[in-house]
């Protein structure tokens, strides 16, 4: 990735919170196209606040700041604005929509998208060979969305969509929590497809290195509190792997008690 890349994602003086209870405190955080960042911290720390935030959820208020992407102001669009305009985020708990078939919901997902028309025999063609990609069963394109599906299972789903979506910055909320090793090896397929098809950005947010293993990292922000406390290059994973959070957790603590 070349210095010159320009901005995708820029989130400045970022100030949220969810049931009048401020959750982040002025987040300044950029990714450039084509890059891939990694959020880290404990539990509680507020990273999928941030993801959520980002991707307009109205369950959560921006108080202050400005969140630009492709260099457009989005901090008053709504969550369907902005996934048209190239956001992509998975959920921590992928939701079940009794009723709707997943290939039915694959196919509205990218209904009036500029790119990504796509006529029916041509639909199932790609999808299967997606789901072929995942090593996911064809057969659950015609299961209900999420419903029975084992958590390994329902990352692979939104593995899919994000390869049929192909959008310009994916954020990835935990996606490896709770996954045995083989679904954790399909979701870093995944990833991995999802860069070599694509010039896409991805933001994904973790407390665990695992899903990191084999991954190209550009850069690493630590989050403790709702506040960005630490950044750097690559090699700050490995230093987390072996000494955990807890010097970040006492810095911040330090921090807060001298204001």
């Amino acid at each position: 990735m070349t210095a010159q890349a320009p901005a995708l994602l820029s989130l400045a003086g970022v100030t949220a919170s969810v049931d009048e209870k401020t959750i982040l405190h002025g987040i300044d955080l950029t990714v450039a196209a084509g890059e891939t960042h990694v959020l880290m911290g404990p539990n509680g720390a507020g990273k999928s606040t941030m993801g959520h935030v980002i991707m307009g959820d109205p369950v959560y208020t921006l108080n202050d700041g400005t969140i630009t992407f492709d260099g457009e102001d989005i901090s008053g669009l709504s969550c369907d604005k902005r996934s048209r305009a190239g956001l992509f985020l998975s959920f921590q708990a992928p939701v079940e929509i009794p009723g709707v078939p997943l290939s039915s919901f694959l196919r509205a997902s990218i209904a009036g998208r500029p790119g990504l028309e796509m006529k029916g025999k041509e639909f199932r063609r790609r999808v299967k060979e997606l789901a072929a990609e995942l090593d996911m069963d064809v057969s659950y394109l015609n299961r209900e969305l999420g419903v029975g599906f084992s958590g390994g299972e329902k990352k692979k789903v939104e593995m899919l969509q994000l390869l049929l979506l192909q959008p310009k910055l994916a954020i990835l909320d935990e996606t490896d929590s709770g996954l045995d090793v083989d679904a954790l090896s399909v979701v870093s397929r995944g990833m991995d497809a999802y860069r070599r098809s694509t010039d896409g950005s991805l933001l994904i947010i973790t407390h665990n290195t695992r899903i990191l293993e084999h991954l190209d990292v550009d850069r690493v922000h630590v989050m403790v509190g709702g506040r960005i406390v630490r950044e750097g290059d690559a090699d700050l994973i490995p230093w987390i792997d072996e000494h955990g959070f807890e010097s970040f957790e006492r810095e911040a603590s330090s921090a807060k008690a001298e204001a």
